[in-house]
């Protein structure tokens, strides 16, 4: 029934649980997630495509769960996350077209600077600040970039979001992190309907591990919730980080 061993299997669902806890929290999950796979024995394509089955789930528990905890209204969220889903639907469709070396160049770059701007930026916490998008342009011009990177790379795409909710939509750290489950979400939803397509997704083994990713995005969402941007803004630095190593690693 399943495409590997059962041995195999109990060290996906393990990995997605814990990939689930810290992507809840901070994003990154794939960190955890994709290697797992490619050990296992997957092909880059069907790891990124069962990266996409397993996640989407547990980035929409987190987003039931912060739903509940009144930290953002999903019903608000709707037209966002459409655009976030069409927008990874066209960036994954163009994965076979834009050469995209020249993004994993830059991409670790980007994320250090994230996670200096993170790391180092007095005044960071749970309280909103100044907005300098309203949240018609900012849906119509950051949710739609990072969507379709998201379709068409993916790594970091979570920190994309935050960085964006935070330094032009004025969100609190604990409410950025709220507002982009959603979205990520709805951009894994769009990659995935265009996977599904033109790759071959390991199903079985994605849906054991999406029960996994379910129970780990609940239990780090509770405890940002409880925590708030004292866990959130180092979990975000470091996995940040790491991806980045993740990624020049890749290109030695």
């Amino acid at each position: 029934m399943f495409e590997v061993s059962f041995d195999l299997l109990a060290l996906l669902v393990a990995a997605a649980f814990a990939a689930g806890f810290i992507d809840a929290i901070a994003g990154g999950g794939g960190l955890v997630t994709v290697p797992a796979l490619l050990l296992a024995g997957a092909d880059p394509v069907t790891a990124l495509a069962t990266n996409k089955v397993q996640g989407l789930f547990g980035a929409g528990s987190a987003a039931l769960s912060y739903a509940r905890g009144g930290h953002v209204k999903l019903q608000r969220q709707i037209g966002p996350a459409l655009v976030a889903f069409a927008a990874s639907m066209c960036g994954a469709l163009l994965v076979s077209i834009v050469p995209t070396d020249l993004i994993r160049l830059v991409l670790p770059i980007v994320l250090v600077a994230i996670a200096l701007f993170f790391a180092l930026r007095k005044g960071l916490d749970d309280a909103d600040s100044h907005a300098r998008l309203t949240p018609v342009v900012f849906a119509a011009s950051i949710v739609p970039l990072c969507g379709l990177y998201d379709g068409l790379l993916g790594p970091g795409a979570g920190s994309f979001y935050m960085l964006g909710f935070v330094t032009l939509a004025g969100y609190g750290i604990l409410k950025a992190t709220a507002h982009t489950k959603l979205l990520n979400f709805a951009s894994n939803l769009g990659g995935l309907a265009v996977f599904a397509v033109v790759a071959t997704p390991w199903w079985f083994v994605g849906l054991a591990m999406a029960a996994a990713q379910v129970v780990g995005a609940q239990c780090g969402a509770a405890l940002a919730q409880r925590i708030g941007a004292r866990l959130i803004k180092p979990l975000l630095v470091a996995t940040s980080c790491l991806l980045a190593a993740k990624l020049l690693w890749e290109m030695i």
